[in-house]
This record gives structure tokens, C-alpha cells and sequence, in this order.
């Protein structure tokens, strides 16, 4: 290996220590951590303390086999709590999960045709975008121009039109119909359920 490719490897490998410094910094200060002169402290039940020196802080904690976490470094003075920092993550991480899994993802589904399209696959079209969504999906309507076809764009924007009426019941047009490049798109989302 050349010495320009031994210190780029070099560079990137500080680079990527650097960011993991950073991330780590992001995370609470925990005991030795804290060093600030004094603290307001909030012991396990949840009591206020009063403001006392992080060292006597940190003391209390040690005999009662915790951690002096600081939770709010942004007040004056900062907020420290004594508490089981292993046992405070744990639940962290769960309550974030929960969130996760009772976050619906919307997913957006397209539909495509073309400007010469028949009325039975106009029709499977519109049963298939009726369907994503009552499912709670948002849909992307795209109408593409073949060939010479791309001269007569109202042919297009008809076609939307009869789309969205046939997909009334079920959505409402987003974002009305826009000329890109050689098609005509639209975006409908799902009718807000009463």
C-alpha cells in the first residue's frame, strides 16, 4: 500500500472515533461524570433534596448502591436524580419500543396507466386504489403518455379527472395533477375515519 492510501485509512478510522466521542457525549452523565459544584438532587421516591454539592450527592447514592444521574444539564442548577441508571435504561429502550410498534407507517402506493387505457382496466385500477386506501395507504396516480400520445395531455388529466371521482368515497386528492416529464401524476390519501 502507498502512504497516501495508509493515511486516508488512518484519517477515516480518526474520523469515525471522533463520532462515536460525540455520540457518547449525547448520552446522561452518571456519577463520576458530574462536574458541577452543586446539584439539586431528587432522591428514589421522587423528594426534593434541596441544592447540595455533587459530591455529597454522590456519596448519598453510593450508600444506597445507585447512580447519581444528572437528567436536566440545561438548569441552573443542574437536576440530578438517584436512581439504578441499568434499570432507568432498560425501561427507556421499552417505552421506545412501545412507540414504535404503535406507530402506523404509511406507505405510498402508485398506480400506474397509460393515456389509452380500456374501461375494464380503468376499472381494476380503481378497485385496486379503492383498496389501498380504506387499508390506510396513501396512492400516487400516474398517467403515462406513449410515443406521440404526450401531444394531447388533456386526455391525461380526463382521465384523473374520472380517477378521482371514482375514488371519491373512499380519498381525497392531495396534491391535484401535475405535469412530470412524460406522465401526469396526482397523489390521494385515505378520508380521515369519523
Amino acid at each position: 500500500m502507498s502512504a497516501d492510501v495508509i493515511s486516508a485509512l488512518i484519517f477515516c478510522f480518526l474520523y469515525e472515533c471522533l463520532e462515536v466521542l460525540d455520540i457518547s457525549k449525547q448520552e446522561l452523565q452518571i456519577n463520576e461524570e458530574i462536574r458541577d459544584k452543586e446539584v439539586l438532587l431528587i432522591d428514589v421516591d421522587g423528594k426534593k433534596l434541596g441544592v447540595i454539592s455533587a459530591r455529597e450527592a454522590q456519596k448519598m447514592a453510593y450508600d444506597k448502591d445507585l447512580d447519581l444521574v444528572k437528567i436536566a444539564p440545561q438548569a441552573k442548577p443542574p437536576v440530578c436524580r438517584i436512581l439504578d441508571y441499568g434499570k432507568y435504561c432498560f425501561e427507556q429502550a421499552k417505552r421506545e419500543k412501545e412507540a414504535r410498534k404503535n406507530q402506523k407507517i404509511v406507505e405510498i402506493k402508485e398506480i400506474r396507466m397509460f393515456s389509452a387505457i380500456d374501461t375494464h382496466d380503468f376499472n381494476t385500477k380503481v378497485n385496486q386504489a379503492v383498496k389501498f386506501l380504506k387499508s390506510g395507504d396513501k396512492i400516487k396516480v400516474s398517467v403515462r403518455f406513449r410515443k406521440r400520445a404526450i401531444a394531447h395531455p388533456q386526455l391525461g388529466e380526463e382521465l384523473l379527472e374520472r380517477f378521482k371521482e371514482a375514488c371519491a368515497e373512499a380519498g381525497v386528492v392531495d396534491k391535484p395533477a401535475k405535469m412530470e416529464g412524460r406522465s401526469i401524476v396526482m397523489f390521494m390519501s385515505p378520508k380521515a375515519s369519523k
